[in-house]
């Protein structure tokens, strides 16, 4: 992949910043998207550089449509982008009869209203190229549901809908679009999100993920080998349905 842009957004989290460190040493050049953590864009783009990548950070609220339009602008304004992951995500968690509107809006403006705003400039620079892939980072939770995320697995599976159609109209013009589903991914610092007991209750391989797990199949995905895939959503879950 030599020579290809790479956006990716959210690049700050751990699943982010393994993606971003993916595809740097498949030898793309990777635009690091963020907004709350400039500290954290700023060290992902050190050490890619320092492992002989190139990078770069750019800024703004997914949530906020002006910002977005102005940043994609500047993004694509130095070349066509011919790799798109969208990752950035948050959580709001509360059970639908207790949650606000601003949980519901929250957590759809960032997963799915985030991805229309950063997919829809890039494509028409993307397809002049005959080639790009597009890889949206869901969760299981789309698929299987979880207590208290209805807005966040509402959101995720919209990307899932967005994906398949996605597919269906570019597939003949060189892009690829998939979703890549996490299910329990350890933290950056070694933390598991659940309870040892419910964690070997939920997956039958009885671990969390690593970051590095959904990096490798997002890169994959990204890559000349996964030119003949395209409208699949793949889990990354240890055997989670």
């Amino acid at each position: 992949m030599s020579g290809r842009r790479a956006l990716v957004t959210g690049a700050s989290g751990g699943i982010g910043g393994a993606i971003a460190r993916r595809l740097a040493t498949d030898g793309c050049h990777v635009v690091l998207h963020g907004s709350s953590n400039p500290d954290a864009l700023e060290a992902l783009r050190g050490e890619i550089e320092q492992a002989g990548g190139t990078a770069e950070t750019v800024r703004f609220d997914l949530r906020e449509r002006a910002a977005v339009a102005a940043g994609m602008e500047a993004v694509l304004a130095d070349g066509a982008v011919q790799v798109l992951v969208h990752n950035a995500g948050i959580h709001d968690d509360a059970p639908l009869a207790g949650m606000a509107d601003e949980q519901w809006d929250r957590v759809m403006d960032v997963s799915l209203n985030g991805f229309y705003r950063v997919a829809r400039p890039v494509i028409l620079p993307m397809i002049r190229t005959r080639w790009g892939r597009i890889v949206c980072i869901s969760s299981i939770s789309a698929i299987i549901g979880n207590r208290g995320q209805v807005n966040y697995a509402a959101a995720k599976a919209g990307l899932h809908g967005a994906v398949k159609a996605l597919a269906l109209e570019y597939a003949d013009r060189g892009v690829t679009v998939n979703a890549v589903a996490p299910g329990i991914i350890r933290a950056p610092d070694g933390v598991v999100p659940i309870p040892k007991d419910r964690l070997e209750a939920l997956v039958p391989m009885k671990r969390a993920g690593e970051p590095e797990d959904v990096a490798e199949l997002t890169g994959f995905l990204a890559s000349d080998r996964a030119g003949y895939i395209t409208g699949q959503i793949v889990s990354v879950s240890g055997g989670a349905a």
